[in-house]
């Protein structure tokens, strides 16, 4: 298992981009589907399929065939999008690049669990080791924030898909959802850490010192990973600078989110074993709905109010 960064590896890290995001990631992969509670069953194969299916609704072309053939995954972590998107059949063969080795290994472990394929290659978004012309799809979920030239990553993406084809890009966090998502994630941790440290409740509840320590280097190289924060309509208009077609843009998460960062922080703060089942229970469920609420508030609120804004485009023919 990777060993935690360092407090030498978090201070080399300010100074080298591409090293953080690998020792990051590296650092994140074995632990990151418990971590954000991913799995590859109906639960996250409906979230992924709706998230997909929200950016490219009524944006399809005549003749745009689905399921897609041959899709690329930039960015794609342990694949939690592009095997779910494949276990909802919306895609056949599935290629996955990260920066972090040990993401690209992860991925793969979890398409062989599922009896999938998943070819893998170590590759920045930047430049991807793809001939012209090779893909009908491109996806990526929360990983253009992470990359220090979005503009150049979406010229690359239109470079290696097929003429015509389409890159899904989805789960990047808004300039607003961004900042009121963090100081909810702020105040829940200084909150919450501090009350399970109360004599009554230490036994059960609080982390020890050296996991806390670990917490806040983890935070720290969060910091320094996450580059970008985004207005949708800045983002559609970098897309179509970089050359794409039909481009659009779709958003979720504003009373999900406020409800789910506190929660997810809570979950983080306090020991593994403190919280059961019914507790998933809830904190999934509480989730669910105040999606459907988003549905709703979606008819009046505008977009850059949401946590998540997702973007689709086109490569000319």
């Amino acid at each position: 298992m990777q060993q935690p960064a360092s407090a030498q590896d978090v201070e080399r890290a300010w100074e080298d981009n591409t090293l953080a995001q690998v020792l990051y990631h590296d650092w994140e992969a074995q632990t990151y589907d418990e971590k954000w509670s991913i799995s590859f069953d109906e639960r996250c194969t409906a979230v992924v399929r709706d998230r997909f299916e929200r950016v490219v609704r009524g944006r399809r072309l005549p003749g745009e065939e689905v399921p897609y053939g041959r899709a690329l995954e930039l960015g794609a972590g342990t694949g939690f999008f592009s095997l779910n998107l494949v276990l909802a059949g919306l895609l056949r063969e599935v290629h996955v690049t990260d920066l972090s080795p040990g993401m690209v290994e992860a991925a793969q472990e979890n398409a062989r669990r599922l009896g999938l394929e998943a070819h893998g290659r170590v590759a920045d978004a930047g430049s991807l080791p793809y001939d012209d012309d090779s893909f009908d799809l491109v996806v990526g979920h929360a990983v253009l924030h992470h990359i220090p030239d979005v503009e150049a990553t979406l010229r690359e993406v239109l470079r290696v898909l097929r003429p015509g084809g389409r890159f899904v890009i989805a789960g990047e966090p808004t300039r607003i959802g961004h900042r009121y998502a963090r100081a909810l994630g702020r105040a829940t941790w200084e909150v919450a850490t501090r009350v399970v440290a109360l004599p009554p409740l230490r036994a059960r509840w609080a982390r020890t010192p050296a996991e806390l320590d670990e917490s806040s280097r983890a935070a720290a190289l969060e910091a320094v990973v996450d580059l970008h924060t985004f207005d949708p309509d800045e983002l559609a208009e970098t897309a179509r600078r970089a050359g794409a077609e039909h481009v659009g843009t779709a958003t979720e998460e504003l009373a999900s989110a406020v409800f789910g960062w506190p929660v997810r922080t809570f979950e983080c703060a306090v020991r593994e074993d403190a919280l059961g089942l019914r507790w998933a229970i809830f904190a999934y469920r509480g989730w669910q709905r105040l999606m459907r609420v988003d549905d709703v508030l979606a008819r009046v609120v505008p977009q850059r109010f949401f946590y998540n804004v997702g973007v689709t485009g086109v490569k000319p023919r």
